[in-house]
């Protein structure tokens, strides 16, 4: 169901950008504005451009603002129903820790999808793709510099620990058929080797805009013959586009078709 609601989103904007929205409490009241209201207007501006958001739980949860996640989930989905909101909380517990975590990020936040950490096991997994309706978006190969420290090890099968997260993922957790992988813009000869072993698996993109990802090097390496299964992800390049009240809905609508535009323009519509 959610990659069917993600792909129809991302067939009626002709767009694969998702708007990570990460509130940052001194930008906001810079703008003399509730943080709700900032929500909400950085989402109806961006919406038609894109195929989903990403609300960052960490930096609501840093905020005590649990009440507006919740409250901006809600808008979202009545207000732009047609696009799913992937909650990135990179959750990674056992048993029935997991299952609370499962049931945070779908029954409590109603989110459509998040993201979550594979490193104890697919065991792990499993709380969340019971949902067989929500998507499970699992960390493969990360954006940032030190991801290689651990997730590039070669491992005894011969494979580095991103490669089997990878095989596993699509051999062995996704029986549901609800799982997506995390593969960062910042490396795109490893999201080309990801892309083969996962055939089809829609892949989120982190690392583009702010961490210095190629767009065109990225859709190279991990685009479909469709020309979809990516989501490439941007927040601070988008929603602090503009600094101050007057423009920064504007702003934010540009950086977001800019984006749309440039993506598009690699891609065989």
């Amino acid at each position: 169901m959610f990659i069917k609601t993600l792909e129809s989103a991302q067939e009626e904007n002709q767009s694969l950008v998702c708007v990570g929205l990460d509130p940052n409490q001194e930008k906001i009241a810079a703008l003399d504005i509730t943080l709700i209201d900032w929500l909400k207007q950085i989402v109806d501006a961006t919406a038609e451009h894109v195929c989903a958001f990403k609300p960052q739980i960490a930096y609501f949860a840093a905020m005590r603002a649990e009440l507006e996640l919740t409250e901006i989930i809600q808008y979202i989905h009545r207000k732009h129903p047609r696009i799913p909101v992937i909650l990135d909380a990179k959750r990674g517990d056992i048993g029935s820790t997991a299952d609370q975590y499962a049931k945070e990020a779908f029954e409590r936040y109603q989110a459509d999808a998040v993201t979550v950490n594979p490193y104890m096991g697919g065991d792990t997994i499993e709380p969340y793709t019971r949902y067989q309706n929500k998507g499970v978006v699992v960390l493969c190969k990360t954006s940032n510099a030190g991801s290689g420290e651990l997730q590039n090890l070669k491992l005894n099968n011969g494979q580095t620990l991103f490669q089997t997260v990878a095989q596993h993922a699509t051999e062995k957790w996704n029986t549901n058929h609800n799982i997506l992988l995390v593969v960062g813009a910042t490396y795109p000869e490893e999201l080309a080797q990801i892309r083969q072993t996962v055939g089809d698996m829609p892949l989120l993109i982190p690392g583009i805009g702010a961490q210095g990802g190629d767009v065109k090097a990225t859709l190279n390496a991990g685009l479909r013959s469709d020309g979809r299964g990516l989501i490439i992800s941007s927040s601070r390049g988008i929603i602090y586009a503009g600094n101050n009240k007057s423009d920064f809905v504007h702003a934010a609508q540009q950086a977001c078709l800019k984006l749309k535009n440039t993506i598009n323009s690699y891609r065989d519509l």
